[in-house]
């Protein structure tokens, strides 16, 4: 949650850059290093850096952390019934390398030069001739990708071998099989990156040409090294790791959803095996549709088509997934407390997202939209309106479980609405300025003449963040008071069916005073005959 903070705080420095080009950073621009902003205006390496640092942060040092590591680690075991992960050791080495790799990571911005300024994507041959900060950042990506690649082998272990008696395949609850399927998409798909991170840092330190293209001139002088590299080859690398990535930052935050639509509309969710299949479905498609990151790589026309259709395939169980959630609804008793508020508004968010992301995967209107803020908009509207209000929603459903304490319902409420509104502001206008042709990754818009149109939606948009930022402060403020003087909480306040409410709040070494036996499936509400609208899944049946 620092890391996204952090993240967050970057993109508003960018934001306002965007906005007022050239003008001084207010209150805080006298303050920031001289080779960042000097008189209080951000220079243009240093946007550059801010948007390559933003991307790295939010992603490996925030989402996934929060969505895989944090609720992964504390909610899968006690959601099979385990005492612990099956590894321990293996788990806190996991979390000890995330950390010395946001170490890496800031110590970069120390580096001659500054920190990474070649993107989240780290393209070569760029990359491979960008300032020492970018061989920190490989070496932070490498520490990263190996807490990942810890982590999951952990996940699938403690899945397999360490369910409670009584809990088949079938009865696990939708969050552990999103869990399952994001284990293993990292089991499988990191390791390709970790091994172009290192062949990367080989071009950058010792000398060899992995990446680099023969005949290159750098700075006026033909190189001396071999070459007979690949820039692409990295694209590949890298987009055969990232696309999964995208369904490694979504899938947790859709298993929360599902957890929170069964409890908040009190009835089994709609088409639990349709949901868990197309899981399975999106882990296994997910690794055939990387190249349509690369549509304008001047790839062959029929390989476009190959990845183009399995690009329209992928987002069939997406559909699928989204359809059965809200069907679950229909003929609902719903309960519209704070953890189903973010719960539904990922929902319509997620919809936007998906939608928005057909057009790129046509190779069509993808060479008009690729390098515009439109592709931009359409992965905030995954990850952030999508993942963060879902993930938002898991803290406040789970809070109680943590600390045996609730959040302020309240100043969930105000924190929920004023975050959607906000985002909005933020994220729409950039499908507006994709149309309008608006170039990603311009340091100052308004240098082409077709963008000063447009350039009132970047105010907005700049304003929008700066009070999304403010009202993250009343989420912050929430979570802190209330471990300390939130409302005390009974055992099962949301009166929830799944393992994790059958031990004491907040669970004790080993969770569970004796091992639990499983009875039937995750979502047993409202059932005929029964006095209440609620069914534990370790209640005998007598």
């Amino acid at each position: 949650m620092v890391f996204l903070l952090l993240g967050f705080s970057f993109m508003l420095l960018m934001r306002w850059q965007l906005a007022f080009p050239g003008h001084p950073i207010p209150l805080i621009g006298g303050w920031l290093p001289h080779w960042i902003a000097p008189g209080g205006v951000l220079l243009p390496d240093a946007y550059n850096m801010l948007g390559a640092m933003h991307g790295t942060i939010m992603i490996f040092l925030g989402v996934v952390p929060l969505g895989v590591g944090a609720f992964g680690n504390y909610i899968l075991p006690l959601q099979i019934g385990a005492p612990d992960m099956a590894f321990p050791r293996l788990n806190m080495m996991s979390y000890w390398v995330y950390f010395m790799g946001g170490v890496s990571m800031l110590l970069s911005f120390l580096c001659k030069g500054g920190p990474a300024q070649s993107g989240w994507t780290s393209y070569a041959p760029l990359s491979v001739f960008a300032g020492s900060g970018q061989t920190v950042w490989l070496i932070g990506m490498v520490f990263l990708i190996t807490s990942s690649l810890l982590g999951s082998i952990n996940f699938l272990v403690t899945v397999i071998n360490m369910r409670a008696p009584g809990l088949t395949w079938s009865r696990l609850p939708v969050f552990v099989w999103a869990q399952v399927v994001t284990a293993g998409l990292l089991l499988l798909a990191f390791p390709v990156l970790e091994a172009g991170s290192i062949l990367q840092l080989f071009d950058r330190v010792a000398g060899t040409s992995f990446f680099i293209p023969s005949g290159l001139i750098v700075d006026g002088v033909r190189l001396t090294r071999s070459g007979g590299g690949s820039a692409l080859l990295w694209q590949h690398l890298f987009w055969f790791l990232a696309h999964p990535e995208v369904y490694v930052l979504i899938l947790p935050a859709m298993g929360i959803v599902a957890e929170i639509i069964a409890n908040g509309t009190r009835k089994p969710l709609f088409g639990y095996k349709e949901i868990v299949g197309s899981m399975l479905f999106i882990g296994l498609l997910s690794f055939l549709v990387w190249a349509h990151h690369m549509f304008l790589s001047g790839m062959k026309t029929s390989l476009a088509k190959g990845f183009m259709t399995t690009t329209m395939i992928i987002s069939i169980p997406s559909v699928a997934i989204l359809t059965c959630l809200l069907l679950s609804l229909v003929g609902g008793s719903i309960r519209f407390r704070s953890p189903m508020l973010y719960a539904l508004g990922f929902l319509p968010m997620f919809g936007i997202g998906g939608l928005t992301g057909l057009p790129l995967g046509f190779t069509v209107t993808d060479m008009y939209l690729h390098d515009t803020y439109y592709v931009i908009g359409h992965f905030h509207y995954v990850v952030v309106t999508g993942s963060l209000i879902a993930l938002m929603g898991g803290v406040v459903y789970w809070f109680p479980k943590f600390f045996g304490r609730r959040m302020n319902e309240f100043w969930n409420k105000v924190h929920f609405w004023l975050t959607l509104i906000f985002m909005n502001g933020i994220f729409f206008p950039m499908f507006i300025q994709g149309i309008a042709g608006v170039q990603r990754r311009l340091y100052d818009p308004t240098v082409q003449l077709h963008n000063v149109v447009v350039q009132p939606t970047n105010i907005f948009m700049s304003a929008s963040a700066l009070c999304l930022m403010l009202t993250q402060v009343i989420f912050i403020v929430n979570f802190f008071a209330s471990i300390f003087k939130g409302e005390k909480s009974e055992e099962n306040p949301w009166q929830a069916t799944t393992l994790e409410w059958a031990c004491p709040s907040p669970p004790p070494h080993g969770n569970f005073p004796k091992t639990p036996v499983v009875y039937r499936g995750p979502y047993e509400y409202s059932v005929p005959g029964r006095s209440t609208d609620w069914w534990p899944q370790d209640e005998p049946t007598s």
